[in-house]
């Protein structure tokens, strides 16, 4: 299969999608909503033009194959996420749905064809930043999203996900028997193309890497820290319940026992991503009587994370008797570790290595789609590309270069699996 020669359209596909989803700063690709959607209709519609077969599940993911390939043939699939974070990048996920239809479009115009089909998919919602919750697309795929997640409301509109999946053309319906959307004898092998979403790559000199993990998740969206509201000058320290205090004495404490247990070899990082008083009634003369923040975990291994959060409630309560607070949690969202298949590993590897590109092998910090489905049980492989400036900001920078190698050894990976 000549990959190299299909730069251009890659060119192409970046820059129109980019485009369309441009919106003024970075790019918004919002789940389940307007910017996610055109992203799909203008997918399908290139497809179409390409000569591929298109479906959609009841997810609202898209689907792209070969025409003659059975629905329901065992295949190789190679699939990323169509949304973004708002006012984010243009390669995150976008780059491996890309990836995997130039694969597709290869194999067509070489007609080599291995024993499994191949098949993409374009997976919807896989940023928490619109719900409170990722992986939608693919935990709708797998029959893991339940009821709870479906009155989940929108960060903006307040709409729950079940009415903005149903606008988006979901069959929410089918959706709420918590049933699969396919068989997963169906799936021979998931593979994902994703760039690097940290410095560790552009800082070696490495455009590919292949991916030996990826770290799992607790979070809250959403926990208030409730104290006593007072002037400022009149309430002196000893009779103060100053929640913006409470809160940053919790994190100190969280970030003490955190050294801690990085200092004995334990895999984590904690974060504090939200914090805010209220702005309808905070002002510079008055103690803050409540502050509302968010609180993450991520870890590759599960007892850590169930350590660590055990740490959190502690201190919690720590805080509320040192300072007169007290704290109200929402429900706990949870993403499981994720390990990759062995043997997707080293055919991945094996493809780098044919090629002569230099690539190591590296843990994932963020979460991907691939995680679902390796924890289902189905082997699972992640290829990344080198990007500078991180990610979930509007200057992601992967180079063409740098992805075309990595759509090389993706298409050299599924045809050895193929055959295998």
């Amino acid at each position: 299969m000549n990959i190299e020669k299909l730069a251009p359209l890659a060119e192409k596909l970046f820059a129109e999608i980019r485009t369309l989803s441009c919106d003024g700063i970075g790019v918004t690709r919002d789940a389940y909503g307007s910017g996610e959607s055109a992203a799909a209709d203008y997918l399908r519609t290139f497809a179409l033009g390409e000569g591929l077969c298109v479906c959609t599940d009841a997810a609202a993911n898209l689907q792209f194959s070969l025409p003659g390939t059975a629905s329901d043939a065992p295949a190789i699939w190679i699939g990323s996420h169509l949304d973004s974070v708002p006012q984010g990048g243009n390669f995150d996920g976008l780059a491996g749905i890309v990836a995997g239809l130039l694969c597709l479009i290869a194999q067509r115009q070489s007609a080599q064809h291995g024993s499994f089909p191949l098949k993409v998919v374009a997976f919807r919602g896989e940023e928490s930043a619109w719900f409170g919750k990722a992986y939608l697309g693919s935990s709708a795929m797998l029959g893991k999203l339940s009821s709870q997640d479906l009155s989940r409301p929108h960060r903006a509109s307040g709409e729950p996900l079940a009415t903005c999946m149903h606008l988006a053309g979901a069959d929410v319906d089918t959706l709420r028997t918590g049933r699969p959307l396919f068989d997963k004898a169906q799936m021979r092998a998931y593979l994902e193309l994703h760039i690097e979403q940290g410095p560790v790559m552009t800082a070696r000199g490495l455009p590919l890497c292949v991916v030996s993990g990826i770290r799992g998740n607790f979070r809250h969206n959403r926990v208030v820290c409730i104290g006593e509201a007072g002037h400022s000058g009149a309430i002196p320290r000893w009779l103060r319940h100053d929640t913006v205090f409470a809160v940053s004495d919790l994190i100190a404490r969280l970030d003490v026992r955190w050294s801690a247990l990085l200092e004995m070899g334990r895999d984590l990082v904690v974060t504090v991503g939200v914090i805010s008083t209220d702005a309808a009634e905070h002002s510079i003369s008055r103690i803050p009587g409540s502050v509302a923040f968010s609180f993450e975990l991520r870890s590759n291994d599960r007892d850590t994370l169930d350590d660590f959060y055990q740490v959190f409630r502690e201190e919690c309560h720590a805080v509320s008797a040192a300072r007169g607070v007290r704290f109200e949690f929402d429900d706990r969202v949870e993403a499981a570790p994720a390990t990759m298949s062995r043997e997707v590993r080293e055919t991945l590897a094996r493809a780098c290595t044919q090629r002569a590109v230099p690539f190591d092998l590296i843990p994932s910090g963020a979460g991907h789609d691939a995680a679902l489905f390796a924890n289902a049980g189905i082997p699972c492989g992640m290829l990344f590309i080198r990007n500078e400036h991180g990610s979930h900001n509007p200057r992601e920078a992967m180079a063409l270069n740098d992805f075309m190698l990595g759509v090389r050894a993706l298409a050299d990976a599924a045809s050895e699996l193929a055959r295998a």
